[in-house]
């Protein structure tokens, strides 16, 4: 499962959930200007902006850029998982 941190108002997160919509992946969404844990979880592994996006316990680097950059081979097999 695909996990995304996200917070309010953020385009870069919104354009990270359109993207993996578009593409048929499903996924979850926790707001971290909402739960302060999901904040320090995030800054406790050196990541200081969002989104952040996670298949499992497995970090996706570069947030929406990452995947957006991703080609379709690549995204079928890090994101999608097939």
């Amino acid at each position: 499962m695909i996990t995304v941190y996200t917070k309010d108002n953020c385009q870069f997160c919104d354009m990270a959930k359109a993207l993996l919509e578009s593409r048929g992946v499903e996924y979850t969404t926790i707001n971290v200007s909402e739960k302060s844990e999901a904040r320090d979880y995030l800054i406790e592994n050196g990541h200081r902006s969002v989104p952040q996006i996670f298949k499992g316990t497995t970090h996706i680097p570069g947030g929406y850029q990452g995947i957006a950059g991703m080609s379709e081979e690549e995204f079928n097999t890090k994101v999608k998982g097939n």
